[in-house]
């Protein structure tokens, strides 16, 4: 039968799969033992919905080492696949049956898919240089044999097989100057990985071991055969928490498929009274590469006495926590139940309440306790925590105001909000703030100065969503936020003379309604001008609404502030009408660059400073 080649995007995928996404090699078994979990899982699934009887043992997954034909075979009683299901899951990479099973079946007792198909069964190619799957669905009777030796294509042939189920056979490659496969090979080094990886599948994985023992009557030792099943088949979150160590935590987090990274915090809780569950949740150092995208789905796994109700459970957890992993599994809850009955579930409500406050005093001892390892969390899901905050207008604010933490003109690491406002120096009034891309531009504004003349600690606010949040805020200890360009920055200041006032007014003439207002600043040292604002929009909160979606027109109330301490000021006074118009555009355009905004007219602009250079 001629060779069938792989779509092209599915064979620089397997290049990728091969090359790049796992940097263990190792892992390959826990992919096919997972898939053939998931095998069983569909099995089981269909065994209930048909009433028939079940046994959990039938479903055992046989691994097989022959070190003579350099083979590896791992064998399940599943749901097995036809051709077809064998052209479409394996034919393209990443399409995953398990994943397609999953959305389309009705939450039953015993479902419980682990992986999906299509992308962790190419992993096996990271150690086998071929790759043979015989498999027979359930309810046919032929059988079909899948065979490719890598990204070059696949063959696919008709076989013969004695039950449902499917029979995967690695060629193990021949070792190379930097790799040993022959460890793959060896009965205890794969009941390690077994044990390692994969400890927790329900289903019975199985193996003859070779072991010795004294013949009878003797001294001398024989070898003997005898089928060991590798794993504890005990869910790891039901084991005590005194016999679990780290690393049994990170192969699980592994194992699920929640990331390639390691997390920053694992939560291990049972709960019992008028709660009963036991949660097992994982906080990860990076972000996931969907995670902002519809994608992504957010929510823990839901079980109940061990049984899956629900693979993805997002009313568990509010959507600024929406970045953790894991599960729950509480006796509490009805097996039958439905997914609109259950998001009306007040045990479910309870829990969901429970998890949050348990999160958020972890993340929180987390950041007390371990600033380094928390500030690499924040870096990845800060975003998020604001987000929480500018979301249902402040309600999360106890949850989430001691999370936060910002740049400081006097922190070169994060500070939480506690932190700066425990540093105040008791005649300061206000949290102050600056809004801008980076440190470095908020420190250089001309509305800078003031405050940090002051010797005021300024937070520096480089995320659109930064402002807002603290908008929701309000308040932090009975603490106001103040932005440094506010026109009242709340501190003692020399009155301005009112001797300028109507140089101001003819300033402000020039400008017409572009501003609000001009006048004399008690804010600024060596900057000739700046912008302020009066009312509850911002500068920066105009920039980051006038590029929403929609567009909104919000305009912040602005202020020209002029310099009457700056060598240019005696300029102003000595212009004339005419001049004093182009001044007045020039000062205003410099200010609205500063601020990051936009000139009206550039030509304009360009126009003036040349009119002043002429001089």
């Amino acid at each position: 039968m001629a060779k069938k080649q792989f779509k092209a995007e599915s064979k620089r995928l397997l290049d990728l799969m091969i090359n790049s996404i796992y940097t263990q090699k190792e892992i390959f078994l826990r992919e096919l033992i997972s898939n053939a979990s998931d095998a069983s899982d569909k099995s089981y699934y269909n065994a209930l919905c048909n009433n028939t009887g079940l046994d959990r043992e039938r479903y055992e997954i046989r691994l097989a080492a022959d070190k003579t034909l350099r083979t590896l075979t791992i064998t399940d009683h599943g749901i097995g696949m036809n051709k077809e299901d064998l052209e479409k899951n394996l034919g393209t990479i990443a399409e995953s049956g398990s994943f397609k099973f999953k959305n389309n079946a009705e939450e039953k007792e015993g479902v419980d898919i682990i992986g999906q198909f299509g992308v962790g069964f190419y992993s096996a190619f990271m150690v086998a240089d071929e790759v043979t799957v015989t498999s027979r669905k359930e309810g046919e009777e032929t059988a079909w044999k899948w065979t490719s030796t890598g990204s070059d294509g696949y063959t696919v042939t008709e076989a013969e097989k004695a039950e449902p189920g499917t029979e995967i056979v690695l060629h193990i490659k021949e070792n190379t100057e930097t790799d040993s496969y022959d460890e793959y090979l060896e009965q205890y080094r794969l009941a390690d990985l077994v044990k390692k990886y994969s400890d927790f599948i329900k289903y019975p994985i199985t193996m003859e071991m070779t072991k010795s023992r004294k013949k009878e009557d003797s001294e001398e030792y024989e070898q003997y055969t005898e089928l060991e099943t590798l794993n504890s088949r005990v869910p790891l979150w039901k084991k005590s928490k005194k016999e679990l160590k780290e690393e049994d935590y990170k192969a699980f987090y592994h194992a699920q498929r929640y990331g390639y990274d390691e997390p920053v915090k694992t939560i291990h809780t049972n709960v019992e009274g008028s709660l009963t569950y036991t949660a097992l949740m994982f906080i990860p150092g990076t972000v996931p590469y969907d995670f902002y995208t519809k994608d992504f789905k957010k929510g823990l796994a839901l079980y109940s006495n061990g049984v899956m109700i629900m693979e993805k459970c997002a009313d568990l957890l509010p959507d600024y926590f929406g970045f953790v992993q894991g599960l729950v599994d509480s006796a509490d809850l009805s097996l039958n139940i439905s997914r609109e009955l259950l998001q009306q579930d007040h045990q479910l409500k309870a829990i969901s309440k429970n998890l949050t406050k348990t999160i958020q005093k972890e993340l929180a001892g987390l950041c007390e306790k371990d600033r380094e390892t928390y500030s690499k969390f924040f870096d990845a899901f800060g975003r998020t925590l604001k987000y929480g905050l500018y979301s249902d207008w402040g309600m999360n604010k106890e949850t989430l105001q001691d999370l936060i933490m910002f740049h400081s003109s006097k922190e070169e690491a994060y500070t939480t909000l506690k932190e700066y406002v425990d540093r105040m120096p008791e005649e300061q009034k206000y949290i102050y703030y600056g809004t801008g891309e980076t440190k470095e531009k908020i420190r250089s504004m001309p509305a800078a100065e003031g405050v940090l003349a002051k010797g005021f600690e300024l937070l520096y606010f480089t995320e659109d969503v930064d402002e807002f949040a603290v908008k929701m805020l309000q308040t932090y200890k009975e603490k106001e936020f103040k932005n440094i360009t506010d026109a009242d920055l709340g501190f003692e200041q020399e009155a301005p003379s009112d001797e300028h006032a109507e140089l101001m007014g003819k300033l402000k003439e020039a400008l017409g309604d572009k501003v609000a207002d001009v006048k004399a600043s008690t804010r600024l040292v060596s900057h000739p001008a700046c912008i302020s604002t009066r009312g509850a929009i911002s500068i920066e909160m105009e920039k980051v609404l006038s590029a929403g979606p929609d567009g909104q027109n919000a305009k912040a109330e602005k202020v020209l502030e002029i310099n009457t301490g700056h060598p240019l000021f005696a300029q102003l006074q000595a212009a004339d009408e005419e001049q004093l118009k182009t001044y007045a555009e020039v000062l205003y355009n410099q200010a609205l660059l500063i601020e990051g905004l936009p000139i009206e007219d550039p030509v304009a602009y360009a126009n003036a400073i040349w009119k002043l250079l002429e001089k």
